[in-house]
C-alpha cells in the first residue's frame, strides 16, 4: 500500500467530505464506485480500489453509487443531497405556492417523485408540502390583515 492508498484510506473510513471529488472509491464486490463520504457500511481493504476520476471508475466498470450520487458534479443538488432539494422545494413554495400541478407539479420540476419529496418534507421540516404551502398562505394573509388598510 503506497502512501496516497493510506491517505485515501483513512480519508474513506473517516467518511471526509474534504475529499470528495479528489478521489472515488470503487468496491471490487458490487462494482459500485461512491464518494469517500458515502454513507454506505465500511468494506475490507481488500475489496476496494481508488479511482482518481469518476470517469475512470466508469470506464474500468464500476457503476454510480445511488445513495452519494458520485458522477453528479460537486455543488450540484444532487451532490448536495436531500437537503437541497428540500430548500429548493420552499423556494418555488415561495415563488408560486403549489398552484402549478400541486405537490405533483413541484415533485416533478424538482425531479422526484411526489411520494419521496413528501417524506424528505416530514424528515426534515415535520410537514407535507402541502402544510408548509398552507401555512405560508396563511402567515402572508395575516400580514396584509396587519400591515394593510382594509
Amino acid at each position: 500500500m503506497n502512501v496516497d492508498s493510506k491517505a485515501f484510506r483513512r480519508a474513506r473510513v473517516a467518511r471526509d467530505v474534504r475529499f470528495d471529488g479528489r478521489f472515488f472509491v470503487g468496491i471490487l464486490s458490487t462494482k459500485i464506485y461512491c464518494r469517500p463520504s458515502c454513507p454506505v457500511p465500511t468494506v475490507p481493504d481488500k475489496n476496494v480500489r481508488y479511482f482518481p476520476t469518476a470517469a475512470a471508475a466508469t470506464e474500468a466498470g464500476f457503476r454510480p453509487c445511488m445513495r452519494c450520487r458520485p458522477e453528479c458534479s460537486p455543488g450540484s443538488p444532487a451532490w448536495l443531497g436531500t437537503p437541497s432539494t428540500v430548500s429548493r422545494a420552499l423556494r418555488l413554495i415561495g415563488e408560486s405556492g403549489l398552484e402549478e400541478g400541486g405537490v405533483e407539479g413541484l415533485a416533478e420540476r424538482l425531479g422526484v417523485g411526489s411520494r419521496h419529496l413528501r417524506r424528505l418534507f416530514i424528515q426534515h421540516l415535520g410537514a407535507t408540502p402541502s402544510t408548509v404551502a398552507h401555512t405560508r398562505r396563511l402567515q402572508f394573509a395575516k400580514r396584509l390583515i396587519d400591515e394593510t388598510a382594509m
